[in-house]
């Protein structure tokens, strides 16, 4: 997929671990891991909106287009 996900980086720049993030949004750890690992095919609005009022960011701070990484 041509979109990465870039939470780790986020979360490091925050301070902030995987587990801490998951109790404030009160999202489960797994669904974080999936999304910080790229394995997610969607996220829903809500759950962006969360996450970026949690670490004070905005969308465009957690993923990229990257067209070299486009499935072929």
């Amino acid at each position: 997929m041509a979109v990465v996900i870039t939470l780790d980086q986020m979360l490091a720049k925050r301070g902030m671990t995987l587990s801490e993030l998951s109790a404030r949004v009160d999202i489960t750890l797994a669904n974080l891991s999936i999304l910080k690992t790229g394995k997610a095919k969607a996220i829903r609005f809500s759950t962006l909106d969360a996450i970026c009022r949690e670490l004070q960011c905005q969308p465009g701070d957690l993923m990229m287009h990257d067209p070299d990484k486009a499935d072929i």
